[in-house]
């Protein structure tokens, strides 16, 4: 068992926890993910590292309430624990294991997207414990739900913020953003990094791309069991079969078919509504049957 160290609020449905893993932090690397189950009838929930410590034996990770799996394991609270909780899994960032002079020459620019700063925080860490500060773009529909932002700047550079609302920072989506920062800073940067919504990660791609600007994202939204076995998270970059989970989740965004994944993504949207749509229900009937 898995026990819940540390629950958070930090955002709408967001939450963050705080999970003794021994084994898991021992060899997590940013990039990765795990495997959550809740209890024994739980479904495999796979979740990117948000933070690890070696030594102390835990791993970070956030959830947002999105369906009935997530509801329930939002519901456990700190002394409880997850039945399984494995990982490492999939392929740390690339840079993990580059040679330091091939990151001290990089300038990176990384898009964080809603809960996409989740996996994004993991890998800026990595970068200024390594010597080298990359710059990030937060974006999020309104300020409440910009996630982390303390944690985040304290391993940037800089933070710019967009919100769809204008509520924090810009007025506008993280693209209008991205394109302002690359006309003033030209050449400047060597890649991008890109986290959060399929639709976001699209944009950013064609948007790169029309700056020549080599672009990395992150595809974690698409896997279900985590091991390359349902193929649930196929998807086809540069022309060639790929699946999610053990391939990536990180590829090239230039090569990646994003229509072919968010068609992927939309598959089973309408079963899990209902599914959570039935958990509130239920628990709404219970709730009035204890008074």
């Amino acid at each position: 068992m898995f026990k819940l160290l540390e629950k958070k609020k930090i955002g709408p449905d967001i939450w963050q926890m705080k999970v003794s893993a021994p084994r898991v932090a021992k060899y997590a690397k940013p990039g990765q993910f795990v495997i959550v189950i809740t209890d024994k009838r739980g479904e495999r929930i796979p979740l990117t590292i948000c933070d690890y410590n070696k030594d102390e034996g835990w791993v970070m990770i956030v959830l947002q309430v999105v369906g009935l799996s997530t509801s329930r394991m939002a519901e456990l609270n700190e002394g409880d624990s997850f039945a399984d909780f494995v990982g490492p899994l999939g392929q740390p960032s690339w840079f993990v294991n580059a040679e330091p002079s091939d990151i001290r020459g990089h300038n990176f620019i990384f898009i964080a997207g809603g809960v996409g700063a989740a996996p994004v925080y993991p890998q800026l860490k990595w970068l200024a414990d390594n010597g080298k500060k990359a710059d990030l773009i937060l974006g999020a529909r309104s300020a409440e739900q910009l996630i982390l932002l303390p944690e985040l700047k304290e391993v940037t550079n800089e933070v710019y913020i967009a919100t769809n609302d204008g509520s924090a920072g810009e007025k506008g989506f993280v693209t209008d953003t991205l394109k302002k920062v690359l006309l003033e800073r030209p050449e400047y940067y060597n890649e991008c990094i890109a986290i959060g919504p399929m639709i976001m990660m699209k944009s950013v791609a064609e948007m790169t791309r029309t700056f020549a600007l080599k672009t990395t994202v992150s595809l974690n939204t698409l896997m279900i069991d985590g091991t390359g076995m349902c193929g649930a998270c196929r998807v086809t970059v540069g022309g060639k079969i790929k699946f999610t989970c053990v391939d990536g989740p990180e590829f090239d965004a230039h090569l990646v078919d994003f229509d072919e994944a968010m068609r992927r993504q939309g598959m089973y949207k309408r079963e899990e509504t209902e599914s959570h749509r039935c958990n509130i229900d239920k628990a709404v009937e219970e709730s009035h049957k204890r008074k």
